[in-house]
């Protein structure tokens, strides 16, 4: 009986996230009436998505101890989830919680180093696509700073892309905190070698209390990878 209530509970729980999930992809079918799943302009394409930092290098921490990777993965999940209801074609640099380094390295710098070389490879072999990362921003002396900013590197494309994400980011998240799009530093080794269009976004501020709340939720998730979504289906 209790095993039979238990299934009954997982589907439910199931059929609850669907129905979110097919309401979010719906409304930005809605908004994006020119690419609706099944349109051959869609599915020539292919996004490579990049959840940053993982495993031992949890990226920015909040003053509650709440790292941005575990964030970072589940908002590039949901993104992912909703481009594909276009018939977007995804790559991920990784799907778990763990970083994608050579784990029996000597020292942390030797597995981060490894880390972010297997995601250049990863967006490289993928030519003619799209990276977009995904980040955490954090500034602690600034604790009431927030809201999203996107980069992008110096590949052709690149510009239009993150400007479209964060024309949707503006609309979406940052209502009365509208943010502009700039090119990224060029010491960021994985968009400075990317050899596609990239784009990183960082979601929010973990040094802002309020702003960390939110990004831990799946609703609040699910509205950010609405917007990325929306940003690449408009600039596709």
């Amino acid at each position: 009986m209790m095993n039979s209530c238990l299934r009954r509970g997982v589907l439910i729980l199931c059929g609850a996230a669907f129905c979110v999930l097919a309401a979010t992809a719906w409304a930005l079918r809605q908004y994006l009436p020119a690419l609706a799943p099944g349109d051959p302009a869609a599915e020539t394409a292919v996004v490579v998505l990049d959840p940053g930092h993982g495993g031992e290098d949890g990226g920015a921490v909040s003053p509650d101890g709440t790292p941005e990777s575990g964030i970072n993965l589940a908002v590039a999940q949901k993104t992912g989830a909703l481009l594909g209801f276009f018939g977007v074609r995804t790559v991920y640099t990784r799907q778990t919680p763990e970083a994608v380094g050579d784990p029996d390295l000597p020292t942390v710098r030797a597995r981060k180093a490894s880390d972010i070389r297997r995601r250049v490879e990863t967006a490289n072999a993928v030519p003619g696509g799209a990276l977009i990362s995904i980040h955490q921003n954090s500034l602690p002396s600034s604790p009431g700073t927030h809201g999203a900013q996107v980069f992008w590197n110096r590949q052709s494309g690149a510009e239009d892309l993150a400007k479209a994400i964060q024309e949707a980011l503006n609309r979406g998240i940052n209502q009365g905190n509208e943010k502009t799009a700039r090119p990224i530093s060029p010491d960021i080794y994985l968009m400075k070698h990317a050899e596609i269009p990239a784009a990183l976004v960082e979601c929010g501020f973990l040094s802002n209390a309020a702003e960390t709340e939110r990004l831990r939720q799946d609703a609040y998730q699910l509205e950010l990878a609405a917007a990325i979504a929306a940003g690449y289906l408009n600039h596709s």
